[in-house]
């Protein structure tokens, strides 16, 4: 990092955990012994494609944690961010960005994940979340961020000061996304009740259709949920948790 200009690069420092990596490679050692033994056999049996099929899962996964972990990362110029991901990399002009927050993560997050997380704004009121600049990897990412907007307001137009027309449209993004994840809670709870219908069916001796109850009714029940509440909401969008700069 540069510590007297804008200049400044974060990547992963938290290392992926070894019994995770332990369990993986496990995991794939056993698939390659299902695919050789499969191979053995002529491929005789109806589940044959299993374990290949598990085996490129876990290729797939450790490629993924090996690119997480060497080659992502976030990068500030004075041209802007960019936020380089295992594969893709997306960039904003710093007249592309509104603000940068610091944000709490959702709840249920627990030690598993973050628990403060860094979004970038844009003047639609699009946030896109910035992987690198959590408490994962810096110490104190509000002070971080809080010293990336010093340094990089000479380099805008615009000074960092608060629209209330994006304001609004960042306020609708929030009641979106939670009128969304509570819509995903309700068809989990329907999902449940579907399982409980159709054991009840089963043992009274009732046809059940499997497909209708557990795919079509939780998915159009959580949509309906998720539809209600972003309308209903969406005429008072809940405050966004965020720390800002």
């Amino acid at each position: 990092m540069d510590e007297g200009g804008v200049e400044r690069e974060y990547r992963k420092r938290r290392k992926q955990p070894r019994t995770q990596l332990l369990l993986l490679g496990l995991l794939l050692v056993n698939a390659f012994v299902q695919t050789n033994r499969v191979s053995a056999d002529g491929g005789s049996g109806r589940d044959w494609w299993g374990p290949p099929v598990f085996a490129l899962v876990m290729v797939l996964a450790i490629v993924r944690i090996a690119l997480e972990q060497f080659r992502a990362h976030t990068r500030v110029t004075a041209a802007g961010i960019t936020a380089q991901g295992p594969v893709r990399a997306r960039t904003w002009a710093w007249s592309e960005v509104y603000d940068i927050r610091v944000e709490q993560a959702p709840r249920g997050s627990g030690r598993a994940a973050p628990r403060w997380l860094t979004y970038l704004y844009d003047f639609q009121g699009r946030r896109f979340l910035l992987w690198h600049l959590n408490d994962w990897q810096l110490d104190d990412p509000y002070a971080e961020v809080a010293e990336l907007c010093l340094a990089a307001a000479p380099l805008r137009s615009l000074t960092w000061e608060r629209r209330p027309d994006v304001e609004e449209l960042i306020l609708r993004g929030a009641a979106r996304r939670k009128a969304w994840t509570w819509g995903a809670y309700g068809a989990i709870a329907v999902f449940c009740l579907m399982f409980v219908l159709d054991v009840a069916l089963i043992a009274v001796g009732r046809p059940d259709h499997p497909f209708v109850l557990f795919v079509c009714v939780p998915l159009a029940s959580g949509a309906a949920l998720a539809l209600v509440l972003d309308r209903y909401w969406g005429t008072r969008p809940p405050s966004s948790p965020a720390r800002q700069p």
